[in-house]
C-alpha cells in the first residue's frame, strides 16, 4: 500500500518539481541528497547500462542529448548485483569502486532539469539507486565531471536478462565502444 501511495504521489508530484527548481531542490533535499544549479546549467551524464541503448535512453525515457562521447570511468568495475525482475531472472548492471578497472560507456551533455526527469525514471531519489560524480574521460582524453547512478548491490553477480544484456550490447556497437569492452559484454551470460 504504501509503494502504491508513493507512485501516485511521485506522479503527482514530479510535474510540478519540473516546473518549479526550488521545489525540485527541496525533494531531492528530504530525500538527503543536494540538486545544486539552475535547471539549464549543462551536465554530463555517464551511462553504463540499458542507457547506452538509444531505444532506452532517447525512446523510452524521453530524453534528448546536446552532444554524446565514447567515455570510461577508471577505478570502478561494472557488476551485475542487483535483483531485478522478475526476481532471480535478472541482474541489472551497477558499477562500484575498484581500484585498476575500467567502466566504458557513454557520455551524453544534457541539462540539469533533463538530470533530475531521467533520475525520476530510475527511481531517484528514492531507495535503490543514487547519483554519484565521477571523473570521465572521453576517447580523446578529454576529463570530465560526469554524474552516473549507482546502487548497493549484493556480494555476488547475478545473471541479466538475455533481453537486457542485449540492450547493452547493441548499445555498445551503435556508439562503437571499444572492441575489448564489446568482447566483455559479449561474455555475460545472461539468466536462462
Amino acid at each position: 500500500m504504501l509503494k502504491k501511495f508513493r507512485r501516485l504521489l511521485k506522479r503527482l508530484w514530479l510535474p510540478i518539481i519540473l516546473r518549479v527548481w526550488p521545489l525540485a531542490q527541496l525533494w531531492y533535499l528530504l530525500w538527503g541528497l543536494k540538486l545544486e544549479g539552475q535547471p539549464s546549467d549543462e551536465v554530463w551524464y555517464f551511462a553504463f547500462g540499458a542507457n547506452m541503448n538509444n531505444s532506452v535512453f532517447l525512446e523510452r525515457r524521453k530524453m534528448s542529448q546536446k552532444e554524446w562521447r565514447v567515455g570510461r570511468i577508471k577505478d570502478y568495475r561494472l557488476r551485475f548485483n542487483l535483483e531485478g525482475h522478475p526476481k532471480g531472472k535478472a541482474a541489472p548492471a551497477n558499477i562500484e569502486p575498484f581500484p585498476g578497472e575500467e567502466v566504458w560507456g557513454i557520455l551524453y551533455l544534457i541539462t540539469r532539469l533533463e538530470m533530475v526527469w531521467l533520475n525520476s525514471t530510475e527511481g531517484v531519489p528514492g531507495w535503490r539507486y543514487r547519483p554519484v560524480w565521477l571523473e570521465a574521460t572521453d576517447m580523446d582524453g578529454v576529463g570530465m565531471e560526469a554524474f552516473s547512478l549507482i546502487a548497493d548491490g549484493k556480494e555476488t553477480d547475478g545473471n541479466p536478462s538475455l533481453r537486457y544484456i542485449t540492450l547493452l550490447r547493441e548499445g555498445a556497437r551503435a556508439h562503437r565502444l571499444p572492441e575489448h569492452w564489446i568482447r566483455k559484454l559479449d561474455n555475460v551470460r545472461p539468466a536462462e
